[in-house]
């Protein structure tokens, strides 16, 4: 279980079923670290952290083309929980569509996911692993904002329009849908 805030910015390699992290934190063989949003377990530390990448995580993923990933370690009991819990189990990739700056703010569009139940102004999500509030929803894309430190200290800055995220739904969201299933949905109540 992770928290979305990020510790460190690292490059990275994918390359036969492994992906080469840059060393900027100190891991463990067999820790779980949230790489992009996808938890992942450390499988051998050399001049960089390596990690197995099974099949089901690339084909949901952006690892095997991401050159910069955003890490954070598996939170321990007792951790303060500055974003919002999430899992490390990303639900697919979605393509950034814009991007404005307003003051100190930077605001990012992405296209609507398959999950628009988990989607909702005020709702949280996470994208390449940063715990992000939805400030908006339109039809076909939502917005997110960034502070200052969260634009410098992740690797959204360096996205370019078109390029494609790791989304994780809101864990709260996903429980519920399970629960309420469609019994709840138009011309239900």
């Amino acid at each position: 279980m992770f928290s979305g805030i990020i510790e460190k910015v690292a490059k990275a390699r994918y390359s036969g079923g492994k992906l080469y992290v840059e060393k900027v934190i100190d891991v463990n063989s067999g820790d779980s670290v949230a790489v992009n949003g996808a938890c992942l377990t450390v499988s051998e530390i050399r001049d960089q952290i390596i990690f197995d990448v099974g099949e089901e995580t690339l084909k949901r993923t952006n690892l095997a083309k991401a050159k910069l990933v955003n890490l954070e370690r598996a939170l321990k009991f007792g951790d303060r929980i500055d974003g919002h819990l999430v899992t490390g189990h990303v639900d697919g990739t979605l393509k950034l569509r814009r991007v404005l700056r307003r003051g100190n703010t930077y605001w990012l569009a992405f296209e609507m996911p398959k999950e628009r139940f988990g989607i909702v102004e005020k709702g949280s999500i996470a994208l390449n692993g940063v715990s992000l509030t939805i400030a908006r929803v339109e039809k076909s894309q939502f917005w997110v904002q960034t502070i200052p430190y969260t634009w410098e200290n992740t690797n959204l800055k360096f996205l370019k329009v078109g390029e494609e995220v790791n989304y994780e739904i809101d864990i709260v969201a996903r429980y519920l849908k399970g629960i309420l299933g469609d019994r709840y949905g138009p011309g239900k109540a």
